[in-house]
């Protein structure tokens, strides 16, 4: 019996009763556009959690992280589903049990040096953390490798070892002088009855040692439930690394081509004292008969995003040393207006009494 895919079949069964895979994956989603959205806004200095994200913008901005990793994780995942048939069926037949064994005892030795890298990683900064997701990575694949490396030892162990054959050895050939052969002695034995099968002579065959009994069921299962959860903690680990780095390179690359996003104008009825880099502030001039419904007008500023009640915008000369980014509320005392980008030179000077 395949221990491992038993093992793997039955623990399958139990995570998908403790857990509903759909449930699971949403939350992982959601865990992952956490942080994206997180590390985006940090960039920006703004803490994410008062822009009151729903949870449909955090499964969309997922999306962004799990592409490359899905990706990856496919694409290794057939090849190593095709790179085990080709070492089983062809690999494995031209080599003997020795280069078997060194090969397997190669494996344990990566995977046990992978495994304590990861471990290690995760108390303290190693040259692992250095890189991104090389830790994290580092434990998933060592664990893998350590469980690859005794599946092979114990199928080598319930295979049966081949016993090789005598060789004749050729003996000489010496005729003895003849010996008178006395009269055999009467057999007091009866004689065999005709057609009685004749008596079987004793088996001298040596008992087979006896085979290794059987593991317990529980001892599989709990072994391949701590295998997948340290190669799936490895793996949540370096996407969690990938979500951050992937939020604060998008926010890099916003800001740097901030010149050619839409110029956002903010009209206030009230002052809102906006400052910032570039950012210019316009009292609107009152008519003869009547008031402006909105006294203030901005300019110079760009919008991120609008997030539930609030907009989020940064000065179009924001810098990550000086810049500061804004975040107004969305009611009818604000309202936005979008115009050329500020790099094409048509935005215009602000229009006297607005």
């Amino acid at each position: 019996m395949n221990e491992g895919a038993g093992g793997l079949s039955r623990l399958g069964t139990l995570v998908g009763a403790v857990a509903a895979p759909t449930s699971l994956v949403t939350a992982l989603l959601y865990y992952f556009g956490y942080y994206h959205a997180y590390w985006f806004f940090a960039y920006f200095r703004v803490n994410s959690t008062v822009l009151g994200f729903s949870t449909a913008d955090y499964l969309m901005r997922s999306l962004d992280v799990m592409w490359v990793p899905l990706t990856v994780l496919a694409t290794l995942g057939v090849g190593a589903f095709w790179g085990y048939d080709l070492v089983r069926r062809g690999l494995a037949a031209r080599l003997g049990p020795v280069a078997r064994r060194r090969a397997t005892a190669a494996l344990a030795v990566a995977g046990l040096l992978l495994t304590l890298g990861g471990l290690w990683s995760t108390f303290r900064v190693t040259f692992l953390s250095d890189v991104l997701t090389l830790a994290p990575l580092s434990l998933s694949v060592g664990v893998t490798l350590l469980a690859y490396a005794r599946h092979l030892v114990r199928r080598t162990a319930t295979e049966p070892v081949p016993v090789p054959e005598p060789v004749p050895v050729p003996v000489p050939i010496r005729v003895p002088a003849p010996v008178p052969v006395p009269a055999p002695a009467p057999s007091r034995e009866p004689a065999p009855e005709p057609g009685s099968p004749s008596p079987t002579p004793p088996d001298t065959t040596p008992d087979p040692p006896p085979a290794p009994s059987p593991r317990p069921e529980w001892a599989t299962l709990v072994e391949w439930s701590v295998v997948f959860a340290l190669v799936m903690l490895g793996i949540v680990w370096a996407t969690n690394d990938y979500a951050a780095s992937v939020g604060t390179v998008r926010a890099k690359r916003f800001a740097a081509g901030l010149a050619d996003y839409p110029s956002t104008v903010v009209y206030s009825a009230h002052s809102l004292a906006l400052g910032g880099p570039g950012v210019r502030e316009t009292r609107c001039a009152a008519g003869a008969d009547t008031e402006p419904a909105y006294g203030y007008r901005y300019d110079g500023l760009v919008l991120i995003l609008q997030s539930g009640n609030q907009y989020v915008l940064v000065p179009t000369r924001w810098t990550p040393e000086d810049g500061v980014a804004l975040v107004l509320p969305r009611n009818d005392s604000v309202r936005l207006e979008f115009g050329p980008p500020p790099g094409t030179g048509r935005g215009g000077a602000p229009v006297p009494g607005c």
